[in-house]
């Protein structure tokens, strides 16, 4: 027997047969072992969603805000209706973990703001910058499951981390483990917005915890800051738009008139999260996974440009970043030299700039190429700093 587990429950039957109490003893089981496993909270949900959200994810769809991430689409309502997704469902236990690492200082807020008006700096974002949190989540998720498998036989039992089409913030939301900021991330007044989340459907009518209220009141900063104004409206993102789609999701050329507003963003955008209030509350993580690798916390463009690209496999081994691959990397990095070369003041770094991306050029593939084109004649316009 887990010793840190306590007790083992008798063995309850597939989806349950009125044992209220067994229930919620294991309810309350499953989030003492959750907080145990390194998860910040654990709700618990009901698989109805409402005609809102699947209205809003109709609407989102109809309008082309998902862009080219076809999977969305193609799986279509069964998003909004977890017991279609997996047949036999009766809830969904919602996991939180956090990812903010734990050195970050008070003022890290601050700190990475100053580091975006800095061109010749190379911005990953924050939750990237240490191992893949698919890796890590999933293995907590999955000891959680066999957890209740171990104490219950749920008939259905499964975990979802970015792996299938989950309205992963609506089943929070539905857990009671925090609400949907304008941003469209999940907000926790006790924790801000820098988690991941995860989710485990099981075959079990376990008691649901109650939703929390709405707490971001008529704040609009993350609408207002969002570089490329893909938060289009409060609580509705358009992809298209978003830095984090553009560098990661997005495979192909990025829109002409969308790289200068990149800046120095090359995986990932944190700006929504930076001025967003409730994350001045934003938990430290418990767990070292999360701690940056290779200096992406404070690395400069011209040296991730250095990387071949058995470097760039070597030092995102483990990383979320590699899924990407290089060319996007070097087509992400290309666009942020660009930016820097017409807005730094530096003649050095722009001379070393220039040399580095007409060096590159005749060994890049097809992507990479014309966007080294592209940044190589950002020179011509100047060292005026542009509006972030």
């Amino acid at each position: 027997m887990d010793r840190d587990a306590g007790s083992v429950a008798p063995l309850l039957p597939a989806r349950g047969s009125g044992d209220a109490a067994g229930l919620e003893q294991l309810a309350l089981a499953i989030k003492e072992r959750g907080r145990a496993l390194g998860f910040s909270q654990i709700g618990i949900g009901g698989v109805d969603l409402g005609e809102a959200a699947e209205r809003g994810l109709i609407d989102w769809l109809a309008a082309g805000h998902h862009g080219e991430m076809h999977y969305m689409q193609r799986h279509g309502l069964r998003r909004a209706r977890p017991a279609e997704l997996l047949p036999g469902t009766l809830r969904v236990v919602s996991a939180q973990m956090d990812y903010l690492p734990r050195d970050v200082p008070e003022q890290w807020r601050e700190l990475e703001q100053q580091r975006l008006v800095q061109p010749g700096e190379a911005i990953v974002s924050l939750y990237a910058r240490g191992r893949d949190y698919h890796k890590v989540l999933r293995s907590r998720l999955q000891q959680l499951a066999d957890f209740i498998a171990a104490r219950a036989d749920p008939g259905v039992v499964r975990v979802f981390t970015d792996s299938a089409p989950v309205m992963e913030v609506a089943l929070a939301e539905r857990a009671g483990i925090g609400w949907r900021g304008k941003h469209t991330l999940l907000l926790d007044r006790s924790g801000g917005s820098m988690v991941f989340l995860g989710e485990i459907f099981v075959g079990l009518p376990l008691p649901v915890d109650a939703p929390v209220a709405a707490h971001c009141g008529s704040c609009a900063r993350c609408l207002a800051v969002c570089p490329t104004q893909a938060i289009v409206a409060p609580y509705r993102l358009d992809a298209r738009r978003c830095i984090s789609y553009l560098t990661i999701e997005h495979p192909g050329s990025i829109p002409v008139e969308l790289r200068p507003l990149i800046g120095n963003r090359i995986y990932g955008c944190d700006d929504c999260q930076l001025v967003c209030p409730w994350n001045r509350f934003a938990r430290r993580t418990t767990l070292p996974d999360f701690e940056p690798r290779h200096g992406l916390d404070c690395a400069g463009l011209l040296e991730l440009w250095g990387w071949d690209e058995s470097e760039f496999l070597s030092r995102t081994e483990g990383s979320a970043i590699r899924r990407i691959g290089y060319s996007r990397w070097r087509r992400n990095l290309a666009v942020a030299l660009g930016n820097g070369l017409r807005d730094c003041d530096d003649p050095r770094w722009r001379a070393a700039a220039a040399a580095a991306l007409q060096g590159a050029l005749p060994g890049a593939d097809a992507l990479a190429r014309e966007h080294i084109a592209w940044a190589l004649a950002q020179s011509a316009a100047g060292c005026a700093p542009a509006a972030r």
